[in-house]
């Protein structure tokens, strides 16, 4: 039976997403799943939120910025890998994005200038609800469009919640059309100026609390900018509308990262359901740090002949702790087992009738940090 692999995947969408909760490997299988695609001779891009620089390192860069890097060919050699296509990486910068838009769908130069040029964009552009999730979409599909690459493979921004990315245009959309937000324009737009007699009694008591540890002018320039706002996004409704269209569509694939430990099987299990929930299937899962049965344990006199045939100094108790240390790897491996069988039971076929992939990586001595190591993981995921 052949080795299950990610490489039809790879073949059929032009995006594929690494989606599932923190500290479970998706940045190193994003990085993989580039470079196998790479080896195939595809143009691919990978994208990621997250500055960490182990993932610079592993692509044999010193840093990563929001600018296209190629990954050179010549250190791709060096590490020993046969890469005939094409491998970028590119690190997300959700203010500048932002900015982007602001200035495509701004009403007027002027508008945009003003929203640019207004201190409470700082906030809204980095801390709004589901901001930094949604940026990554719209940056995403952006680059997609430009039709330079035959593949992008992203890495999903790092949330307490793996759900907030998937969640994102909805979130924002909520925020922009909220109460609040409403109430306030409503007291600026009648008036040109900001009154708090045409706002409700509850929202005018809180607002003028407001008003006193800010500044009088404070709600006033608040409420100019979220009217400069209104035009820009009364596009933008619509426009997420149409982004969390497109990530429910046949070009984007999704595949679910996580390890054997109980919560995040736990949680790759809801995600799974959640995805289904939304429109989006569940494609493959990559469980990375699985511990191997040993084929046969070693009794404890073929272990000390093991150490004698190669001349080995272990003292004493050498042989006594090479066997604990057996005991421990076969107990992880029975355990790894039990929370991988729970996770094949959500291994059914999902919304395009096809049933998730499941590739197990082992663990491994140390985090990943040279191409050489990524090469293997590449070979893991996609083998052949």
């Amino acid at each position: 039976m052949s080795a299950p692999s990610l490489a039809p995947l790879l073949e059929r969408h032009r995006v594929v997403l690494c989606v599932g909760s923190g500290g479970v490997g998706k940045t190193t299988v994003t990085a993989a799943l580039g470079l196998a695609a790479a080896a195939r001779g595809k143009r691919v891009l990978c994208l990621t939120i997250d500055p960490a620089k182990r993932l610079a390192n592993s692509l044999g860069l010193s840093h990563m910025t929001g600018q296209e890097q190629v990954v050179a060919p010549e250190l791709v050699e060096r590490a020993g890998l046969t890469v005939p296509g094409h491998l970028s990486v590119m690190m997300l910068d959700t203010k500048q994005t932002f900015d982007e838009l602001v200035v495509r769908y701004a009403s007027s130069d002027e508008a945009r200038d003003r929203i640019l040029d207004n201190r409470l964009y700082q906030y809204v552009s980095t801390s709004l609800a589901g901001t930094q999730e949604y940026m990554a979409m719209e940056k995403l599909l952006a680059v997609k469009r430009d039709g330079g690459y035959d593949l992008i493979v992203l890495d999903t921004p790092p949330t307490s919640n793996a759900l907030d990315f998937l969640d994102a245009p909805e979130r924002l959309i909520h925020a922009l059309d909220s109460a609040a937000v409403r109430w306030m324009m409503q007291a600026f737009e009648q008036s040109g100026r900001f009154s708090l007699n045409l706002v409700a009694k509850s929202v005018a008591v809180v607002l003028r609390g407001i008003g006193k540890l800010t500044g009088g002018g404070f709600l006033e320039q608040m409420a100019a900018f979220i009217t400069d706002l209104n035009d820009l996004f009364g596009g933008f409704r619509q426009r997420a509308t149409e982004v969390a269209a497109a990530f429910r569509g046949p070009e984007f694939g999704y595949v679910l990262v996580t390890t054997p430990a109980p919560a995040a099987v736990r949680e790759a299990i809801f995600f799974a359901d959640r995805l289904e929930e939304q429109g989006m299937h569940r494609d493959a899962f990559v469980v990375n740090r699985v511990h191997k049965r040993p084929r046969a344990r070693p009794s404890r006199e073929e272990i000390e002949s093991s150490i004698a045939l190669h001349g080995l100094d272990l003292g004493a108790s050498g042989a006594d702790r090479l066997d604990r240390a057996l005991a421990e790897e076969t107990e992880l491996a029975e355990t790894d087992a039990g929370e991988l069988a729970n996770l094949d039971r959500v291994l059914v076929p999902g919304l395009r009738g096809t049933r998730p992939i499941r590739v197990d990586i082992p663990a491994l001595p140390g985090d990943v940090h040279d191409l050489s190591t990524l090469g293997g993981i590449a070979t893991l995921l996609c083998p052949g």
